[in-house]
């Protein structure tokens, strides 16, 4: 079956596609890599975005509003995967949409909220859409984080010691061998709000780690920003940009207010080293495998290495998944899952009651996906 999945992350920069020839046979499901693409938010859009994510207000007719510019944003990108990367043969869309908001309060997930209303997708492509697909695992008593938890384990599953994946996004999430899964911290979270800050707005992000490279680690922040209450609670747990933003980032410079901005971006980008190290002794990995925006970073690898000496650092591309594309991969797998009536999540990963059925799909012109229910779920995922 040829799967397109559809992704924006808490980054909020492009909506990434990556289509893919899936196969169950017996136990194992096999992925086919056909490439993945990505286009930027159009300026507009994304300010608009930016500007009505917590903690800032908003209205209902902006979350209308938003709802359909980013579904109609994922359409277009739908149209050219299909197209681009399919051949026009593309029989399913998997879209995670964009989160603008997931209630967490103590530990425990209430809700969450991804925008970008599938039928513009359907519309656009003629395809059966599968999306909304972290509600269920909430309903579940879930975090509805990690998502892609599942995904990883069956990946990586076979493989010699202890390995983990790692996502590098604007928040940092891990998957270890015995389905342990969680939020670590801030990603690029803090540090993309920095540099937005220090530029204005010119630059998004701290390209090629330029910023930082020029820093030096100021201790006192870095042991401020260390006592975030968060890094203590027990797994599973999750996090967004609802805590991690640019005004939690002011509050804790505000004691430091004459620290040049490249320090505040190394030290942000030690942060995320340590809390994701931190997170990986907790596991007892002897290998990480990361994927995500971050690992273009070539100052956050290095100082993820050095926080982690003896631990084989990997980047997925190794190991057949673009880092750039493998949570859209992950999402065309879970979408998969969905119509052939399998569950999609670990509930030791995200502290559900029970594994779910993810999402919900939306008819493409011809209806609802034409598959049988499969009669076993895999217990590996082999790339070729």
């Amino acid at each position: 079956m040829r799967v397109i999945g559809l992704m924006s992350g808490t980054s909020y920069d492009a909506v990434d596609a990556a289509a893919a020839d899936l196969a169950l046979a017996g136990d194992t499901l096999t992925l086919t890599p056909l490439g993945h693409l990505a286009e930027p938010y159009a300026g507009g859009l994304r300010a608009a975005l930016a500007a009505a994510l917590p903690p800032a207000d908003t209205t209902l007719a902006e979350v209308c509003r938003l709802d359909t510019l980013i579904g109609r944003a994922f359409a277009a990108v739908a149209v050219a995967a299909d197209r681009q990367l399919c051949g026009g043969r593309a029989e399913l869309v998997v879209s995670h949409g964009q989160t603008v908001y997931h209630w967490a309060e103590a530990g425990t997930v209430h809700g969450t909220l991804q925008l970008g209303q599938p039928a513009w997708i359907a519309e656009a492509t003629g395809l059966p859409v599968v999306a909304d697909l972290r509600p269920r695992d909430i309903a579940a008593g879930g975090q509805g984080a990690p998502l892609v938890s599942l995904v990883d384990l069956l990946w990586l599953r076979g493989r010699p010691g202890t390995p983990v994946a790692l996502n590098l996004g604007g928040i940092a999430n891990l998957t270890a061998p015995d389905g342990t899964a969680f939020d670590t911290g801030p990603a690029c979270a803090l540090v993309d709000a920095a540099v937005r800050d220090h530029t204005g707005g010119r630059l998004p992000y701290d390209v090629d780690g330029a910023l930082a490279a020029l820093g030096t680690v100021h201790g006192p922040l870095l042991a401020r920003l260390l006592d975030e209450p968060y890094y203590a609670l027990p797994v599973p747990r999750t996090t967004g940009k609802e805590l991690f933003h640019g005004g939690y980032l002011r509050a804790a410079l505000a004691d430091f207010p004459r620290l040049p901005a490249p320090d505040v971006v190394a030290t942000l980008t030690r942060l995320t080293a340590r809390t994701v190290a931190d997170a990986v002794r907790s596991v007892r990995a002897t290998e990480v495998i990361a994927s995500g925006g971050g690992t273009r970073n070539p100052v956050l690898m290095r100082m993820l290495a050095e926080e982690l000496p003896g631990v084989t650092l990997r980047i997925s591309d190794a190991l057949g998944l673009p880092a750039r594309a493998k949570e859209a991969y992950a999402f065309a797998v879970l979408g998969f899952l969905t119509v052939h009536g399998l569950p999609g999540t670990d509930p030791v990963s995200t502290g559900a009651r029970h594994a779910s059925l993810l999402g919900s799909v939306t008819p493409g012109r011809d209806g609802l996906p034409a598959v049988p229910r499969a009669q076993r779920a895999p217990v590996r995922l082999v790339v070729r």
